[in-house]
Protein backbone atom coordinates (compact mmCIF):
# COMPACT_ATOMS: atom_id res chain seq x y z
CA UNK A 1 0.00 0.00 0.00
CA UNK A 2 1.50 3.55 -0.72
CA UNK A 3 2.52 5.42 1.66
CA UNK A 4 0.86 9.07 2.46
CA UNK A 5 3.02 12.00 2.71
CA UNK A 6 2.31 15.47 3.36
CA UNK A 7 3.74 16.81 0.08
CA UNK A 8 1.11 14.83 -1.92
CA UNK A 9 -2.39 15.69 0.19
CA UNK A 10 -1.81 19.77 1.17
CA UNK A 11 -2.19 21.40 -2.27
CA UNK A 12 -5.37 23.96 -3.03
CA UNK A 13 -6.22 24.48 -6.79
CA UNK A 14 -6.03 28.19 -6.31
CA UNK A 15 -2.37 29.79 -6.30
CA UNK A 16 -2.75 32.09 -3.29
CA UNK A 17 -4.82 29.73 -1.40
CA UNK A 18 -2.74 28.12 2.06
CA UNK A 19 -5.21 26.25 3.38
CA UNK A 20 -3.25 22.99 3.29
CA UNK A 21 -0.33 24.59 4.75
CA UNK A 22 -1.98 26.26 7.13
CA UNK A 23 -3.66 22.79 7.99
CA UNK A 24 -0.46 21.25 8.57
CA UNK A 25 0.48 24.04 10.44
CA UNK A 26 -2.84 23.79 13.12
CA UNK A 27 -1.63 19.98 13.25
CA UNK A 28 1.87 20.49 14.31
CA UNK A 29 0.70 23.70 17.23
CA UNK A 30 -1.90 21.14 18.41
CA UNK A 31 1.06 18.64 18.94
CA UNK A 32 3.33 21.43 20.70
CA UNK A 33 0.30 21.72 23.40
CA UNK A 34 -0.01 18.29 23.34
CA UNK A 35 3.92 18.19 24.26
CA UNK A 36 3.27 20.69 26.83
CA UNK A 37 0.40 18.72 28.66
CA UNK A 38 2.53 15.63 28.91
CA UNK A 39 5.29 17.55 29.99
CA UNK A 40 2.96 19.29 32.33
CA UNK A 41 1.74 16.08 33.88
CA UNK A 42 5.00 14.53 34.61
CA UNK A 43 6.11 17.27 36.67
CA UNK A 44 2.98 17.35 38.48
CA UNK A 45 3.55 14.08 39.00
CA UNK A 46 7.24 14.58 40.25
CA UNK A 47 5.49 16.99 42.28
CA UNK A 48 3.30 14.36 44.20
CA UNK A 49 6.29 12.14 44.63
CA UNK A 50 8.07 14.02 46.23
CA UNK A 51 5.62 15.68 49.04
CA UNK A 52 4.70 11.46 49.35
CA UNK A 53 8.65 11.04 49.57
CA UNK A 54 8.64 13.89 52.26
CA UNK A 55 5.70 12.78 53.88
CA UNK A 56 6.97 8.94 54.22
CA UNK A 57 10.53 10.44 55.29
CA UNK A 58 8.63 11.91 58.38
CA UNK A 59 6.62 9.38 59.29
CA UNK A 60 9.80 7.34 59.50
CA UNK A 61 10.77 9.68 61.86
CA UNK A 62 7.83 8.74 64.64
CA UNK A 63 8.35 6.86 67.72
CA UNK A 64 7.38 3.08 66.48
CA UNK A 65 7.86 0.28 68.74
CA UNK A 66 9.96 2.32 71.18
CA UNK A 67 8.75 0.09 73.76
CA UNK A 68 9.42 -3.22 72.36
CA UNK A 69 12.67 -5.63 72.81
CA UNK A 70 14.10 -8.42 70.91
CA UNK A 71 13.41 -9.75 67.25
CA UNK A 72 10.27 -8.16 67.77
CA UNK A 73 12.47 -4.43 68.02
CA UNK A 74 14.97 -5.21 65.58
CA UNK A 75 11.94 -6.25 62.86
CA UNK A 76 10.19 -3.09 63.62
CA UNK A 77 14.03 -1.00 63.37
CA UNK A 78 14.07 -2.53 59.86
CA UNK A 79 10.66 -1.63 59.22
CA UNK A 80 11.32 2.13 59.86
CA UNK A 81 14.63 1.90 58.04
CA UNK A 82 12.82 1.10 54.85
CA UNK A 83 10.28 3.27 54.96
CA UNK A 84 13.03 5.68 55.11
CA UNK A 85 14.32 4.17 51.94
CA UNK A 86 11.23 3.96 50.21
CA UNK A 87 11.26 7.56 50.26
CA UNK A 88 14.18 7.88 49.20
CA UNK A 89 13.24 5.95 46.38
CA UNK A 90 10.51 8.13 45.65
CA UNK A 91 12.75 11.11 45.99
CA UNK A 92 14.92 9.98 43.31
CA UNK A 93 12.07 8.36 41.45
CA UNK A 94 10.75 12.56 41.30
CA UNK A 95 13.62 13.95 39.75
CA UNK A 96 13.97 10.98 37.33
CA UNK A 97 10.72 12.38 36.41
CA UNK A 98 11.95 16.02 36.20
CA UNK A 99 14.97 15.20 33.91
CA UNK A 100 12.41 13.78 31.61
CA UNK A 101 9.94 16.70 31.59
CA UNK A 102 12.90 18.84 30.99
CA UNK A 103 13.92 16.84 27.62
CA UNK A 104 10.66 16.99 26.58
CA UNK A 105 10.64 20.38 27.28
CA UNK A 106 13.79 20.99 24.94
CA UNK A 107 12.84 18.76 22.36
CA UNK A 108 9.80 21.02 22.47
CA UNK A 109 11.45 23.85 22.18
CA UNK A 110 13.86 22.80 19.66
CA UNK A 111 10.87 21.94 17.25
CA UNK A 112 9.74 25.42 18.12
CA UNK A 113 12.49 26.70 16.54
CA UNK A 114 12.85 24.77 13.76
CA UNK A 115 9.40 25.43 12.96
CA UNK A 116 9.85 29.00 13.62
CA UNK A 117 12.92 29.28 10.66
CA UNK A 118 10.88 27.42 8.05
CA UNK A 119 6.93 29.87 8.82
CA UNK A 120 8.93 33.11 8.34
CA UNK A 121 10.48 31.62 4.78
CA UNK A 122 6.62 30.29 4.02
CA UNK A 123 5.51 33.57 4.81
CA UNK A 124 7.75 35.62 3.03
CA UNK A 125 7.15 33.43 -0.11
CA UNK A 126 3.37 33.70 0.68
CA UNK A 127 3.57 37.38 1.01
CA UNK A 128 5.61 37.54 -2.62
CA UNK A 129 3.57 35.08 -4.23
CA UNK A 130 0.55 37.00 -3.79
CA UNK A 131 2.15 40.10 -4.30
CA UNK A 132 3.41 38.81 -7.67
CA UNK A 133 -0.14 37.31 -8.31
CA UNK A 134 -2.12 40.72 -7.66
CA UNK A 135 0.63 42.62 -9.87
CA UNK A 136 0.23 39.67 -12.51
CA UNK A 137 -3.75 39.81 -12.60
CA UNK A 138 -3.24 43.85 -12.70
CA UNK A 139 -0.87 43.72 -16.00
CA UNK A 140 -3.49 41.20 -17.20
CA UNK A 141 -6.38 43.41 -17.19
CA UNK A 142 -4.62 46.09 -18.34
CA UNK A 143 -3.54 44.22 -21.67
CA UNK A 144 -6.61 42.96 -22.17
CA UNK A 145 -8.09 46.37 -22.26
CA UNK A 146 -5.29 47.80 -24.16
CA UNK A 147 -6.04 45.19 -26.60
CA UNK A 148 -10.08 45.86 -26.67
CA UNK A 149 -8.75 49.58 -27.26
CA UNK A 150 -6.22 48.68 -30.36
CA UNK A 151 -9.34 46.50 -31.71
CA UNK A 152 -11.69 49.72 -31.47
CA UNK A 153 -9.20 51.76 -33.25
CA UNK A 154 -8.63 49.93 -36.16
CA UNK A 155 -12.64 49.35 -36.29
CA UNK A 156 -12.65 52.95 -36.07
CA UNK A 157 -10.26 53.46 -38.70
CA UNK A 158 -11.78 50.88 -40.99
CA UNK A 159 -15.42 52.00 -40.97
CA UNK A 160 -14.39 55.04 -41.65
CA UNK A 161 -11.81 54.60 -44.47
CA UNK A 162 -14.39 55.42 -47.44
CA UNK A 163 -15.91 58.12 -45.99
CA UNK A 164 -13.29 60.29 -43.99
CA UNK A 165 -10.77 62.88 -46.00
CA UNK A 166 -7.24 62.04 -46.00
CA UNK A 167 -6.35 64.02 -43.00
CA UNK A 168 -9.04 62.19 -40.63
CA UNK A 169 -7.52 58.94 -41.88
CA UNK A 170 -4.46 59.72 -41.08
CA UNK A 171 -5.15 60.65 -37.49
CA UNK A 172 -7.31 57.38 -37.41
CA UNK A 173 -4.65 55.32 -38.40
CA UNK A 174 -1.65 57.09 -35.92
CA UNK A 175 -4.76 56.24 -33.09
CA UNK A 176 -4.35 52.66 -34.02
CA UNK A 177 -0.64 52.42 -33.97
CA UNK A 178 -0.45 54.40 -30.66
CA UNK A 179 -3.58 51.75 -29.40
CA UNK A 180 -1.32 49.00 -30.95
CA UNK A 181 1.86 49.85 -29.53
CA UNK A 182 0.17 50.04 -26.26
CA UNK A 183 -1.01 46.26 -26.56
CA UNK A 184 1.53 45.27 -27.54
CA UNK A 185 3.42 47.19 -24.20
CA UNK A 186 1.29 45.70 -21.75
CA UNK A 187 1.58 42.13 -23.49
CA UNK A 188 5.06 42.78 -22.97
CA UNK A 189 4.52 43.45 -19.05
CA UNK A 190 2.27 40.82 -18.73
CA UNK A 191 3.98 38.17 -19.98
CA UNK A 192 7.35 38.93 -18.02
CA UNK A 193 4.80 39.11 -15.08
CA UNK A 194 3.21 35.63 -15.96
CA UNK A 195 7.02 34.50 -16.05
CA UNK A 196 8.13 36.28 -12.56
CA UNK A 197 4.63 34.50 -11.04
CA UNK A 198 5.66 31.18 -12.73
CA UNK A 199 9.21 31.44 -11.15
CA UNK A 200 8.14 32.58 -8.35
CA UNK A 201 5.25 29.54 -8.19
CA UNK A 202 8.16 27.19 -8.80
CA UNK A 203 9.90 28.41 -5.78
CA UNK A 204 7.49 28.07 -4.01
CA UNK A 205 6.51 24.47 -4.91
CA UNK A 206 10.10 23.69 -3.61
CA UNK A 207 9.40 25.11 -0.63
CA UNK A 208 6.09 24.09 0.20
CA UNK A 209 7.61 20.29 -0.57
CA UNK A 210 10.28 20.86 1.68
CA UNK A 211 8.10 22.36 4.27
CA UNK A 212 6.03 19.55 4.39
CA UNK A 213 8.73 17.02 4.44
CA UNK A 214 10.11 19.16 7.55
CA UNK A 215 7.29 18.92 9.38
CA UNK A 216 6.13 15.89 8.25
CA UNK A 217 9.59 14.60 10.07
CA UNK A 218 9.04 16.71 12.87
CA UNK A 219 5.33 15.37 13.70
CA UNK A 220 7.09 11.74 13.04
CA UNK A 221 9.78 12.88 15.80
CA UNK A 222 7.21 14.24 18.10
CA UNK A 223 5.19 10.82 18.20
CA UNK A 224 8.14 8.81 18.73
CA UNK A 225 9.67 11.23 21.29
CA UNK A 226 5.78 11.28 23.48
CA UNK A 227 5.82 7.29 23.04
CA UNK A 228 9.47 6.90 24.56
CA UNK A 229 8.45 9.56 27.52
CA UNK A 230 5.22 7.88 27.73
CA UNK A 231 6.92 4.53 28.20
CA UNK A 232 9.90 5.72 29.97
CA UNK A 233 7.16 7.76 32.94
CA UNK A 234 5.55 3.95 33.12
CA UNK A 235 9.18 1.60 33.05
CA UNK A 236 10.29 4.03 35.98
CA UNK A 237 6.83 3.50 37.82
CA UNK A 238 6.91 -0.08 37.55
CA UNK A 239 10.94 0.30 38.74
CA UNK A 240 9.68 2.10 41.65
CA UNK A 241 7.47 -0.47 42.81
CA UNK A 242 9.98 -3.14 42.42
CA UNK A 243 12.46 -1.15 44.48
CA UNK A 244 9.76 -0.39 46.93
CA UNK A 245 8.59 -4.46 46.80
CA UNK A 246 12.65 -5.04 47.56
CA UNK A 247 13.22 -3.29 50.36
CA UNK A 248 9.81 -4.37 51.60
CA UNK A 249 11.32 -7.44 51.26
CA UNK A 250 14.00 -6.60 53.60
CA UNK A 251 11.01 -5.87 56.57
CA UNK A 252 9.57 -9.49 55.50
CA UNK A 253 12.82 -11.57 56.02
CA UNK A 254 13.33 -9.58 59.25
CA UNK A 255 9.94 -10.35 60.23
CA UNK A 256 11.05 -14.46 59.57
CA UNK A 257 13.57 -13.89 62.13
CA UNK A 258 11.07 -12.54 65.25
CA UNK A 259 10.33 -15.99 67.59
CA UNK A 260 7.53 -15.31 69.38
CA UNK A 261 8.45 -17.74 71.91
CA UNK A 262 12.21 -16.21 72.19
CA UNK A 263 10.90 -12.66 72.66
CA UNK A 264 8.57 -13.94 75.27
CA UNK A 265 11.61 -15.93 77.03
CA UNK A 266 13.99 -12.76 76.55
CA UNK A 267 11.21 -10.76 78.57
CA UNK A 268 10.81 -13.30 81.28
CA UNK A 269 14.58 -13.18 81.72
CA UNK A 270 14.99 -9.33 81.71
CA UNK A 271 12.00 -8.56 83.84
CA UNK A 272 11.14 -11.43 86.04
CA UNK A 273 10.04 -11.20 89.74
CA UNK A 274 10.01 -14.29 91.20
CA UNK A 275 9.23 -18.36 90.48
CA UNK A 276 6.67 -18.85 93.54
CA UNK A 277 3.05 -18.06 93.95
CA UNK A 278 2.06 -16.05 97.31
CA UNK A 279 0.24 -18.52 99.44
CA UNK A 280 -3.23 -19.17 99.77
CA UNK A 281 -5.04 -16.92 102.05
CA UNK A 282 -6.99 -19.56 104.69
CA UNK A 283 -10.30 -18.82 106.30
CA UNK A 284 -10.01 -17.42 109.91
CA UNK A 285 -12.82 -17.90 112.24
CA UNK A 286 -13.27 -15.30 114.45
CA UNK A 287 -14.08 -17.13 117.89
CA UNK A 288 -11.67 -19.69 116.82
CA UNK A 289 -8.56 -16.90 116.23
CA UNK A 290 -9.80 -15.54 120.42
CA UNK A 291 -9.82 -19.39 121.47
CA UNK A 292 -6.46 -20.22 119.90
CA UNK A 293 -4.76 -17.45 121.45
CA UNK A 294 -2.22 -18.78 123.89
CA UNK A 295 -1.58 -15.00 126.27
CA UNK A 296 -5.67 -14.77 126.93
CA UNK A 297 -7.17 -16.52 129.63
CA UNK A 298 -10.50 -17.39 129.84
CA UNK A 299 -12.61 -15.61 133.07
CA UNK A 300 -13.09 -17.91 135.85
CA UNK A 301 -16.63 -18.09 136.53
CA UNK A 302 -18.81 -21.44 136.42
CA UNK A 303 -20.47 -21.63 133.07
CA UNK A 304 -24.48 -22.28 133.25
CA UNK A 305 -25.86 -25.31 132.20
CA UNK A 306 -27.57 -26.00 128.97
CA UNK A 307 -30.58 -24.21 128.14
CA UNK A 308 -34.05 -26.39 129.15
CA UNK A 309 -35.24 -27.64 126.32
CA UNK A 310 -38.12 -25.45 124.52
CA UNK A 311 -42.13 -26.16 125.51
CA UNK A 312 -43.55 -28.60 122.54
CA UNK A 313 -45.70 -25.84 121.51
CA UNK A 314 -43.04 -24.57 118.57
CA UNK A 315 -41.91 -28.29 118.20
CA UNK A 316 -40.23 -26.95 114.98
CA UNK A 317 -38.07 -24.14 116.21
CA UNK A 318 -34.23 -24.81 116.57
CA UNK A 319 -32.70 -23.18 119.27
CA UNK A 320 -28.54 -22.43 118.64
CA UNK A 321 -26.27 -22.56 121.61
CA UNK A 322 -22.86 -20.99 121.50
CA UNK A 323 -21.04 -23.94 121.11
CA UNK A 324 -22.73 -24.35 117.87
CA UNK A 325 -20.68 -23.42 114.87
CA UNK A 326 -23.29 -21.63 113.41
CA UNK A 327 -24.11 -19.26 116.80
CA UNK A 328 -24.16 -15.55 116.07
CA UNK A 329 -25.16 -12.62 118.27
CA UNK A 330 -26.96 -11.24 115.16
CA UNK A 331 -30.46 -11.93 115.26
CA UNK A 332 -32.55 -12.02 112.22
Amino acid sequence: MRELHFKDNFWNCELTCTAGYDTILQHLNDGKKTCKEIEDFIKARAAIEEKYAKELLNLSKKVCGHNEMNTLKRSLDVFKLQTEQVSTSHLHLAQAMRDEAKKLEEFREKQKDARKRVEQQMDTLHKQKATQYKKTMETKKTYEQKCRDKEDAEQTMNRNATTSNAKQQDKLYAKAQQAKQSAEEADKIYNQNVLALGKMREEWLNEHIKACEMFEKQEAERIGVLRNVVWTHLNQLSQQCVSSDELYEEVRKSLEQCDIQEDIEHFINLRRTGDKPPAPVPYENFYSNQRAMPNRQPPSVTRRGAAPPPPNTEADVVYSTINDPGYSVIRY
